[in-house]
């Protein structure tokens, strides 16, 4: 059956619709990909250099912007020998077995030192995505909400890695989207349900953030729930690396709140995590979160990278490392404006507009030794197409200043046009 199918084009779902989207994007990533700007391969050298290793720019050597690695951790010496030093420890990388059976010894360090790191009971896992579809059924479930099955209510613009598991939240409960930080909207379903779960990024990867004073005002008022998932906001916030939410937060996490988080970004490491704030819910996570019953943990050389990470998120190397982050986003503001001009977060978006328009621009910056990521529908709304730049703290101030000479020349090219 092909997609343009009428039984299959009339088939109307209400959470997912890949045949739609596939069909309506599919001229974009083509383009995309034969320009040369998605699925790059290289390896990385000092800093944010990449040399390529594959394509027509075999051999080329590019500046990074695209990777999320916002404190530069990702290739720092520590952690590297850290990987190192834990696979020839374990003489393993990875075993094949679930962790309600057999973990390794280093997991449970690694889950202790975080759990101090950032005053949760964490529980570590190979990615975000799979730590969000092991926790939100739970969730779902009404055990952690006094046995009430809670509407759980989504961000429009949460993440694809937690708005994909909707349909199976809607095998157990109401399921509800929202407009993007609509406090009003969310009040009026607490207002009418006695229990109601909100879904969340603490950081968006297209730029801007959760707005968590209000978010714990209605937590006070109503008892929502709250589940953030602040892979973006993880290490460049907080004296140890809280994170955009933790470090807003509550010295105790308590019933009514979780908090997802990446061990991959500005951790620097590989993995992601769940904060949790009693032992009854990592009791239930540690039998009945699928990816923990049911997989493995993160592999041994991720865990000896997390430890040494943690190590200097303990150490005065973070806080200068946080102001290395901090003076390149004011020197990127200072030259380009953006919608998140003068956010304390590393992720600007250029706005270009015209999809193919963007693919045009992200081409001219890589000719010119800048890899950037372009962003089109349906990572963003139609006609919305644009430029993401990963600030971190490892770009070199000089070659950040030919970036943004850079754009603003395709900026005034595209008005000229």
């Amino acid at each position: 059956m092909s997609a343009t199918d009428p039984l299959r084009a009339g088939h109307a779902t209400r959470f997912r619709n890949t045949a739609s989207v596939i069909d309506r994007t599919r001229m974009y990533f083509d383009e995309a990909h034969r320009r040369g700007l998605m699925a790059v391969y290289g390896r990385s050298m000092e800093g944010r250099a990449v040399s390529l290793t594959a394509g027509e720019r075999r051999g080329t050597v590019i500046t990074d912007y695209v990777r999320c690695s916002y404190l530069g951790l990702d290739n720092h010496p520590a952690v590297i020998a850290g990987a190192i030093a834990a696979v020839e420890e374990y003489g393993s990388l990875h075993w094949s077995c679930a962790r309600t059976r057999l973990n390794f010894g280093l997991i449970g360090d690694l889950e202790d030192t975080l759990s101090q790191l950032f005053g949760a009971r964490v529980i570590a896992y190979s990615t975000v995505m799979v730590a969000n579809m092991g926790a939100l059924p739970i969730i779902a479930s009404g055990h952690l909400t006094d046995g009430q099955r809670p509407v759980m209510v989504f961000d429009r613009l949460a993440h694809a890695s937690l708005a994909f598991h909707k349909p199976v939240m809607a095998q157990e409960t109401q399921v509800e989207t929202i407009p993007h930080n609509d406090l009003d909207a969310l009040e009026q379903i607490c207002r009418k349900h006695p229990a109601v779960a909100y879904v969340c990024d603490g950081v968006y990867s297209m730029g801007g953030f959760a707005p968590i004073e209000g978010l714990l005002r209605l937590q006070e008022k109503y008892g929502l729930f709250l589940y953030i998932d602040d892979a973006h906001g993880i290490s460049i916030f907080g004296d140890t690396g809280q994170g955009f939410v933790r470090s807003q937060l509550p010295s105790e996490l308590g019933t009514r709140t979780i908090v997802a988080a990446s061990l991959g970004k500005g951790f620097g490491a590989s993995g992601g995590m769940l904060m949790l704030g009693t032992a009854h819910q990592e009791g239930l996570f540690r039998c009945y979160s699928i990816p923990h019953a049911f997989s493995a943990s993160p592999n041994v050389a991720a865990i000896g990278a997390g430890l040494a990470s943690a190590n200097i998120h303990q150490a005065s190397e973070l806080k200068l490392r946080q102001g290395r982050l901090a003076e390149r986003i004011a020197v990127f503001d200072e030259r380009i404006e953006t919608d998140q001009r003068g956010a304390p977060l590393p992720i600007r978006m250029v706005m270009v507009g015209d999809e193919f328009a963007a693919i045009n621009f992200a081409a001219r910056l890589l000719d010119d030794g800048f890899y950037t990521s372009v962003t089109f529908f349906p990572t963003v709304a139609r006609g919305r197409a644009g430029i993401r730049i990963c600030l971190t703290a490892n770009h070199e101030l000089s070659n950040l200043e030919q970036l943004c000479s850079k754009i603003v020349r395709e900026q005034q090219a595209l008005a000229a046009a």
